[in-house]
Formats: C-alpha cells, structure tokens, sequence
C-alpha cells in the first residue's frame, strides 16, 4: 500500500521529533525510539499503558485515550513518542504497552505484507486472521488518516466534484501530482477503479497542497489529516470505491491488560473520532502549536468523555 508520509517535514519541524510519518509522520518506517520502550511485565497489573508512536499525530491520540481512561477511573501511565511501528509492536505483544493508537491499513501492511484488503471492513477482517493471540484491534473510528485525491473547494464546486469518480469525465484535462512514485504507484490502480487518467502526472511530493492551491495542478496526493488542507482551502475527494486500502485509527491493545472497562471506554472515544474532526485537531497541534494534552483534554470535554 502507498505508505506515509509528506507531512512529515512540516510537523516534525514543529515538534522536533524523530520523522516517522503519519498525519505527521510514517508509522511502517524504521526509526530509532526517542524515549526508552516499557519492557514487558514492567508495569503494575492495573496499571493500562498508553504509548504512542513518534509522530505528532499518534501522540495526541495517545492522550485522548489515556485522559479517556482516568476519567473513568483507570489507572494510566503514557509513554509517548516512542518510536516506529518496528520498535513499538513488539512492546504492546509483549505486554510492555497496554493500548496503542493504530491505522488499520498500515497495520495489515506490517503483519501481512501481502495483503490486498481496501474496505475497512476487510482489512479489519484481514487483521483480526493476522494479528497474534496477545493482541486485539478494538471497533475503528469513522476517522481516516490515509491518502485522498485532493482539490480546492472552488474547483470542487465549479466542476461538481465530490468523489473521486467524479474525476472521470475530466481527468484527461488535468494535471495530478504527488510523490515521486505516485504514478508508478496508482496510475493502473485509478484507471482500473475509475477509469482515470490525467493529462499528465508531477512530482509535487511535500510541496502537493500548496500546488494544488497555487493551480500548478488541479488534483494531488494529500493525507486526509494533513493541516494544509484547512489552510488552504481544499477538500479531499470521497474514495467512494476504496482505491486506498482504508486507514481508520483504531485502538490496539494487548489482551490481558485491558478489561471492559478499557474496551468500552476506548470504543466510545472512536466513536466520537472523524476524519474532519482529527483534520481540526492537527492544525491546532502542528499549525497553532497547541499542546497535545491540552488539545486532548478540550475534545474529550467537547465530546462528554470527561
């Protein structure tokens, strides 16, 4: 699958954190961790874990859980910005980490590289055949941190787009862009699910929102939770027939440290979580540099989870 992330630059320069991908960073890219990983057994029993990958993204969703749980009387210690998908999967198989805020597309592509499930549905299915014993993947939320075709509201209305098929009777007459190897990459992939094919294909790589709001190109390869689209005035097209295996952040969490409690707790924060609403999120995070748990705390009160 096309993995993350252009949006690394940017908010890893807010942040000064180790890149990795992400709605800010790469969670399948090999990273050294910025701050030691719990060994397995090294916590209370009670105690629930909550870590988080070494992206911004994944550290403020790290927080909304862990505040989640205290409130509802759960014992929690959070071990943010620990390191890549590499370093943090083995510490919540072993127990090391109780809970960990994950992307179920980029999850599957770990434990299954052969994998072609693109629906939520079955990629969640593929995962839950995948995933060892010690750990389970609770319910995903609506909200996706995944690639979208992009474009700016004022051409989404003028041309009356608002899914991606709806590209089809233009896309002759329009130039995409992306990272380098996103026309290797998707080119026969659109073509086959849509019918598209563009006019012709730029490099754009972490440069793409601005392109698109400059009209060096009219559609491109922008993560759904990229702060640039608020910025700049785009909306991602609706990928109404799963071009892109599906990216939803869903709880994972290592069985025997999480109860009903913690499940059920974890399920009402993802029910409440959208791709909009993270998209909000992230700009106060990256672009307003708001503190995460600050950040956190705000939207569990907004949302009647504290």
């Amino acid at each position: 699958m096309y993995v993350k992330r252009a949006l690394v630059t940017a908010l890893a320069a807010v942040f000064a954190l180790s890149a990795c991908g992400g709605g800010g960073g790469d969670p399948l890219a090999q990273a050294t961790p910025s701050a030691p990983a719990a060994s397995g057994g090294s916590a209370a029993a009670s105690t629930v874990v909550v870590g988080s990958f070494n992206f911004p993204e994944s550290v403020l969703l790290g927080s909304i859980y862990a505040q989640a749980l205290q409130a509802k009387g759960v014992t929690v210690e959070e071990k943010p910005n620990i390191g890549s998908r590499e370093v943090v999967f083995d510490q919540i198989k072993s127990g090391g980490l109780t809970v960990l805020p994950e992307y179920v597309g980029s999850l599957l592509a770990f434990v299954d590289p052969a994998a072609t499930a693109k629906s939520t549905d079955d990629v969640v299915a593929g995962l839950k055949a995948k995933l060892p014993p010690e750990v389970e993947i609770l319910t995903p939320a609506a909200a996706q941190d995944g690639n979208s075709l992009t474009v700016t509201k004022a051409f989404a209305a003028e041309k009356s787009l608002t899914t991606i098929e709806d590209l089809a009777k233009i896309s002759k007459d329009l130039v995409v862009g992306g990272p380098p190897e996103f026309k290797e990459r998707q080119e026969e992939n659109f073509k086959n699910t849509y019918g598209l094919e563009f006019k012709s294909w730029e490099p754009t790589a972490e440069t793409t929102a601005d392109a698109i709001k400059s009209g060096t190109i009219q559609v491109g390869n922008v993560f759904t939770t990229d702060p640039k689209i608020l910025l700049n005035d785009l909306v991602s097209l609706q990928d109404n027939k799963n071009a892109f295996a599906a990216d939803n952040i869903a709880p994972l969490v290592f069985k025997a440290g999480a109860d009903d409690t913690v499940k059920t707790t974890l399920d009402a924060v993802s029910a409440k979580l959208t791709t909009e609403g993270l998209l909000e999120l992230m700009k106060q995070v990256a672009v307003d540099k708001a503190d995460p748990p600050v950040v956190a705390k705000d939207w569990l009160t907004k949302n009647g989870l504290l």
